[in-house]
C-alpha cells in the first residue's frame, strides 16, 4: 500500500516537471500564464507531502551460501548405498554348496553380477542364506563381504541328512538356488570344506576339496588371571543333575511358535523375551511360561523389523533389539511401542546385544566382528575388535554377558572360545578351544554369568549347555539329556534363578534349573 502511495507522487513529480519544461520552451500568452498558474498549485500541493530528502532504504538482497553447514548437514543424514547386483545372474560356488561334514565349517564363495551378466565390484548387497533340514529346522552361520562383489557363507550343521541351502540377494534367489546339500558324518580324516571364490553357473560339479584341520590338534586351558577374578564359585559334581522344569513352542507363526528363535533375554520383573529371527518379532513370555505379548513387523523402515537376532532388557524398562539384516539396532519401550535406533550407518550385521552396569548399550556386530559400545542416545562411546584369530580379534562373535565388574563376556564363533574384556576394550580373560571335551567348543553362541560370576554358555555345535568359573575353568554341564537340545542359540538367567535357551532347532524355548 505504501509503495503504491509513492509511485503515485513520483508520476505527479515527474508529470508536473514535464508540463512546465512545455512552458517554459513556448511563446509567452494567456495560455502559459494559466499553465503556470497550475503549475504552482500542484507544486504546493507537492511541496505539502513532507516527502523525505533522503532514501530511506537500500535495494541490497544477496544470497549468502552456507556451504560447510548444508555439507554437515548432508553427511549426518547419512550415506546411500545401491549396487546392482540382480539375484538371476548371480552365482555360487565352492564345495560347501553341496556337501559338508557335521560339525565342521563349510564355505559357500557368492559372486555377484549386473543385469548384463558383468561382475559387481563393491559390497554391501543384501544376501540372506538358510540351510534348512526337512523338517524346517535352520543351521547357523555368517555372510562375509569382501567389498568386492564377492562373499563367503560360512556355516556348521551339526546333524548328518539331506538339507536344503538357500542363497538369496534382496530375497530373490540367486541362479541354482536352492540347492541341495548332503551332510555326513565326521570321520578320522575329516577335514574342513573351505574353497575358494571361483566363478560358475550355480552348481559345484567338479569341485575338489581343500583340506584344512579345524583344530591344529591343540588343546588349550582356559587361562587365569589374579586379582579381578569374578567370583569365588563353588565347584559341584559333574554333570550338575539339573532337571528341564518346561519347554514352549513349536515351528510356526503364531503366538508361542517360533521359526528361527535367536537371542533371550529376561527382565527383573519375571519376563522371558525371545527374538524370533525368522518370524521378524519378538514374544514376551512369564517365568512360568505363559505367553504375554508380540510385536513387530516385517519391513525395512525404521521401527519395523527385518532379522531380529539379539534381545536385551535396559534397566529403564525398554526393549533393545538387534536386527540383523537392517543393520541398526531398535529400542521399543516396554510396550512394544518404536522410540528409536542406533548404530545406522556404522553396523554391519549385529547379532547379540546387552546392556552394561552404566546403562551403555553393547552390540556384538557378527559380520563386522567387532564389538561397538553406544549410550542409548545414539553415540558411539567405544568399539574394539577386527576379524581374526588373535587374542583381541573374532571370527563370527555372536551374543555377550556383563558381569558384576562390568566386564564384557563375549563368544566368539568360529575361534570356539569365549573371551572377557574390560569396559576399554582390553582382554582380561580367554578360554575354550574347538572339541567335544570338558571346556570345549563347537561354536560357542548364547552366554549368561551368574551372581557368583560364573559363566554359562550355550555350545551350539555339540547341543549342551556349558558352566564354568569366573576364571575360565569347566565346572559342570546342564543336564539336557532328558530332552537334547539342537544348536541351542541365545541363553539368560531369569529373575527366578533359572536358565532359558532357545532351543533354535527344535523350534522352542526351554527352562531349566540352576544351582547357583
Amino acid at each position: 500500500m505504501l509503495l503504491h502511495s509513492h509511485c503515485s507522487l513520483i508520476e505527479g513529480i515527474v508529470d508536473t516537471c514535464t508540463q512546465t519544461e512545455e512552458a517554459l520552451s513556448g511563446e509567452a500568452s494567456a495560455a502559459s500564464l494559466q499553465a503556470e498558474r497550475g503549475l504552482g498549485e500542484r507544486l504546493g500541493e507537492l511541496a505539502s507531502q513532507g516527502l523525505p530528502f533522503q532514501a530511506e532504504e537500500n535495494d541490497q538482497l544477496d544470497l549468502l551460501m552456507e556451504a560447510e553447514g548444508l555439507r554437515r548437514s548432508i553427511h549426518n543424514l547419512g550415506t546411500i548405498i545401491t549396487t546392482s547386483a540382480v539375484a538371476s545372474q548371480s552365482e555360487a560356488s565352492g564345495v560347501g554348496l553341496e556337501q559338508c561334514i557335521v560339525g565342521l565349517p563349510a564355505c559357500v564363495n557368492i559372486t555377484t553380477r549386473d543385469k548384463a551378466g558383468g561382475p559387481c565390484r563393491g559390497g554391501n548387497a543384501i544376501l540372506s542364506a538358510e540351510v534348512c533340514t526337512p523338517d524346517g529346522s535352520v543351521a547357523d552361520g555368517e555372510i562375509i563381504d569382501h567389498k568386492n562383489g564377492t562373499y563367503d557363507f560360512v556355516y556348521t550343521v551339526n546333524k548328518e541328512g539331506e538339507f536344503s541351502l538357500a542363497l538369496r540377494l534382496y530375497d530373490q534367489h540367486i541362479k541354482g538356488s536352492p540347492f541341495r546339500l548332503s551332510v555326513s558324518p565326521p570321520t578320522t580324516t575329516a577335514t574342513s570344506l573351505t574353497a575358494t571364490a571361483t566363478t560358475s553357473t550355480g552348481s559345484s560339479e567338479g569341485a575338489k576339496r581343500r583340506g584344512k584341520s579345524p583344530g591344529s590338534g591343540s588343546k588349550k586351558k582356559g587361562s587365569r588371571r589374579t586379582g579381578s577374578a569374578l567370583g569365588t564359585p563353588r565347584r559341584r559334581e559333574n554333570p550338575i543333575e539339573d532337571d528341564l522344569i518346561f519347554r514352549i513352542g513349536t515351528k510356526g507363526r503364531n503366538k508361542g511358535e517360533f521359526t528361527n528363535l535367536q537371542g533371550v533375554s529376561a527382565s527383573s520383573s519375571g519376563r522371558i523375551l525371545i527374538a524370533d529371527s525368522n518370524n521378524q518379532c519378538v514374544q514376551i513370555f512369564s517365568n512360568e511360561g505363559e505367553f504375554k505379548s508380540r510385536f513387530g513387523v516385517r519391513g525395512r523402515s525404521p521401527g519395523q523389523l527385518q532379522r531380529p537376532t539379539g534381545v536385551a532388557v535396559h534397566p529403564n524398562g525398554d526393549i533393545i533389539i538387534a536386527d540383523y539384516d537392517n543393520k541398526w539396532v531398535s529400542i521399543f519401550s516396554s510396550e512394544g511401542k518404536y522410540k528409536a535406533k542406533l548404530g545406522s550407518g556404522r553396523l554391519m550385521g549385529p547379532k547379540g546385544v546387552s546392556v552394561d552396569q552404566n546403562g551403555h548399550v553393547i552390540v556384538v556386530d557378527n559380520k563386522a566382528c567387532t564389538v561397538f559400545i553406544f549410550q542409548p542416545t545414539g553415540k558411539l562411546v567405544t568399539k574394539f575388535g577386527s576379524r581374526g584369530n588373535g587374542d583381541k580379534q573374532f571370527a563370527g562373535p555372536h551374543f555377550a554377558a556383563v558381569n558384576n565388574n562390568n566386564e564384557i563376556i563375549v563368544t566368539d564363533f568360529h575361534n570356539h572360545s569365549v573371551k572377557v574384556f574390560t569396559p576399554e576394550g582390553e582382554l582380561l580373560l580367554k578360554f575354550g578351544s574347538n572339541g567335544e571335551g570338558n571346556g570345549q567348543f563347537n561354536a560357542p553362541t548364547g552366554v549368561a554369568v551368574d551372581v557368583n560370576g560364573n559363566i554359562i554358555v550355550a555350545d551350539w555345535g555339540n547341543s549342551r549347555i556349558q558352566v564354568f568359573d569366573g576364571s575360565g575353568s569347566f565346572l559342570s554341564y546342564i543336564n539336557t539329556s532328558a530332552d537334547p537340545l539342537y544348536g541351542p542359540q541365545g541363553l539368560a538367567l531369569t529373575s527366578d534363578g533359572h536358565v532359558v535357551v532357545a532351543d533354535s532347532g527344535n523350534h522352542c524355548f526351554k527352562v531349566y534349573r540352576y544351582l547357583q
